[in-house]
């Protein structure tokens, strides 16, 4: 009997598994659909911003303030998850970090990082690279924050520390599939940005949106002058890199999320529905045992 107990105490230990992952996997179900037409909804801004880029790229003056000479140190913004029970959501941006820092040869007092969520603090920190701002990352991106994450990058490309900007995070396929991104946000390129934004809405589905290409005028006049032009403009097409790694980051935590529970909550009811007939089968046994007992005890007093 006391068999049976502990198989009963498993069975309801998966049940309250099985509840629990349920529940996070709707939570998670809900919060990526949200992050996802966030990040739409913001689609039509990002291709102004592309569109702008794409007038002024042509303009000699402006191209050149572009560049931060021959600097090859590097600054890494790698966007993670604060939590886990993600699958390989946040292995898989670290390691293509990793893998890209070592094909440019860099060593790590040449790489700095600002890290966005606890996962990539935890990775760089204990990998002996320098964590140059730390930020939280959870369910409210406000402006405020990407300003802030904008304006810690551009002052240290500005001052000349670095000679590159990455930024690394999960990029949202689909909601079983998510890649991860890695893009050149300094020195500002008319093509990484325009990959950003064809990024944002899927190939595949209802949220999928023809590609369009833009016409990039051969040459563009501006006023007052190209560097108070480029003051302006360079830290908000910057922040579009920010903002939508963000929201794309969201929305594949919660897709890998879900997914990762659903896998949870089957494998629970699978394991429940295995101790189940174990416990079934032990319980007719113990009942087959106690009354082949209780025949045998009848006929020795018979006789």
């Amino acid at each position: 009997m006391a068999g049976l107990k502990q198989i009963k105490s498993q069975i309801r230990s998966y049940e309250k598994t099985q509840t629990v992952t349920k529940a996070m996997e709707a939570v998670s179900a809900a919060k990526m659909r949200k992050a996802q037409v966030t990040a739409l909804a913001g689609r039509p801004y990002a291709k102004a911003a592309v569109s702008i880029l794409a007038r002024v790229s042509g303009m000699k003056e402006l191209s050149q303030n572009f560049s931060n000479g021959s600097n090859t140190n590097a600054l890494y913004v790698v966007i993670t998850s604060d939590k886990g029970l993600a699958g390989a959501l946040n292995s898989s941006v670290l390691r293509a970090t990793l893998a890209d820092i070592n094909s440019l040869g860099l060593k790590r007092d040449a790489v700095s990082v600002i890290a966005i969520g606890k996962k990539a603090n935890d990775f760089f920190s204990t990998r002996g690279f320098r964590v140059e701002a730390f930020h939280n990352n959870n369910d409210k991106i406000t402006a405020d924050m990407v300003e802030q994450i904008v304006r810690e990058a551009m002052n240290r490309f500005s001052m000349g520390e670095v000679g590159t900007v990455k930024i690394a995070f999960q990029n949202f396929i689909s909601t079983l599939e998510q890649k991860p991104a890695l893009y050149t946000m300094l020195p500002l390129s008319l093509g990484e940005l325009s990959k950003v934004v064809d990024g944002i809405a899927p190939s595949k589905g209802a949220f999928s949106e023809p590609s369009n290409e833009l016409e990039v005028p051969n040459a563009y006049t501006v006023e007052p002058s190209d560097e108070a032009v480029l003051e302006a403009l360079l830290p908000k097409l910057a922040a579009i890199f920010v903002y939508h790694a963000l929201l794309e980051s969201q929305a594949s935590e919660h897709s890998a999320r879900m997914v990762s529970m659903k896998s949870a909550s089957d494998k629970a009811g699978e394991k429940e529905e295995e101790l189940t007939l174990e416990y079934n089968k032990a319980r007719q046994a113990a009942i087959t045992r106690e009354v082949s007992e209780i025949i045998g005890g009848m006929e020795a007093m018979a006789n």
